[in-house]
């Protein structure tokens, strides 16, 4: 963080891709055993073929011996007040009575309310929110999305939220162009699928589309997510190697140079691509996923009532001249920019400021410090 060279920020992570990012001086990261969700809604071990109990037993221990010898300053939890099934509850404790700042952060959206608040109370989540946390900071604008405004939640937590604006993503000067853009000289079209788990039907139906008698007349550089199971990336890219203008990777880093040259963007409107979309002021078409949750209809939803990108539904069909059509227009659709929304991109800037508010709370001599417990 800028003007707080004293500060590191440690990571706790169950990615299994976390390693493949670049981490600036004073970040470092921790991996826990990692965990999926089901399109049922239940937890499932990720790569350990151990029951889930116990995989979520590891991470509780993990995190909190990690918790204790890093003593932070902040501790910010993400999207899960207690953690999947509590595995961070002991540690929030812990250090709460130690007085460290206890932040919940969210997305600009979680989920039907409907099902939201179900099971918030399932997982006792209201205590936490009530007694626990410090503060909840929203990465987004609420008169964009708010994720809890209808969860019923009292006067003493709502005062808790603050909203900060979506977060900017830059192109780092220090990264050289992907070696797949090289190969395209015209304008191209990225579709990103984000991590690639659910992302099949998507590329399936705009490989069709290029298939077609009547195919869009642009470049397509298809990402298809780490985690896309091996067999579909290779039926996908086998697909792809027959059309002249498509062309295949399973996962870049730096995705931000390959949408910073893209002319538009094909997404499933996951919170980090939308937030990529919005920093790179890139078209983009939306075809969200509606199961399990309906978060990605819902912000593409409301960003579509903004004029800020425009939306495809899938309706079972998936008719390859419907997204033709769709592509063919892409290019010509206006830019998020057009759309004045003050605060849209001032994420950075609000959580430099809130950071600083903390620090100021808890007094030390040693380097402060921020964990953040991600999924």
């Amino acid at each position: 963080m800028e003007g707080r060279r004293n500060l590191s920020v440690l990571i706790l992570s169950g990615s299994p891709i976390i390693g493949s990012f670049d981490f600036r001086a004073r970040v470092d990261f921790v991996r826990v055993p990692g965990v999926i969700k089901l399109r049922n809604g239940e937890y499932t071990s990720l790569n350990l073929l151990i029951d889930t109990d116990e995989t979520l037993a590891m991470r509780a221990s993990v995190i909190q011996h990690t918790a204790d010898i890093f003593d932070p300053d902040i501790f910010i939890v993400d999207k899960e007040p207690l953690g999947l099934r509590g595995e961070v509850e002991a540690t929030l404790e812990m250090l709460k009575a130690r007085g460290t700042h206890l932040v919940l952060s969210l997305r600009d959206v979680l989920d039907e309310p409907g099902l939201l608040k179900p099971e918030w109370k399932r997982k006792n989540a209201m205590p936490a929110l009530r007694n626990i946390y410090h503060q909840i900071w929203v990465y987004g604008l609420q008169q964009i999305c708010d994720p809890i405004a209808e969860i019923g939640l009292p006067k003493s937590v709502r005062n808790k939220v603050v909203f900060t604006g979506y977060l900017p993503r830059m192109v780092s000067d220090h990264v050289p162009p992907p070696p797949i853009a090289e190969k395209i000289s015209e304008p191209y079209l990225l579709l990103t699928t984000g991590g690639g788990g659910d992302g099949e039907t998507l590329v399936d139906w705009v490989l069709r589309a290029y298939e077609s008698d009547n195919p869009p007349p642009h470049d397509l550089i298809i990402v298809l997510g780490p985690f896309m199971p091996t067999k579909s990336q290779a039926r996908l890219r086998r697909r792809s190697a027959k059309l002249e203008r498509v062309r295949t990777i399973v996962f870049d880093s730096h995705i931000e140079s390959l949408m910073a040259g893209a002319s538009g963007v094909i997404a499933m409107g996951g919170y980090n691509t939308f937030c990529e979309i919005l920093s790179l002021d890139k078209r983009a078409l939306i075809v969200p996923r509606e199961v399990p949750r309906k978060e990605q209809l819902i912000r593409a939803s409301r960003a579509k009532d903004l004029g800020l990108v425009s939306i495809l539904l899938d309706d079972g069909r998936r008719d390859p001249q419907v997204m033709a059509t769709a592509l063919r227009q892409l290019p010509q659709q206006k830019l998020p920019s057009e759309v004045v929304i003050p605060g849209l991109l001032d994420g950075f800037v609000n959580l430099k400021r809130l950071v600083s508010m903390c620090l100021t709370t808890r007094k030390r001599t040693a380097p402060y410090a921020v964990a953040r417990r991600t999924a």
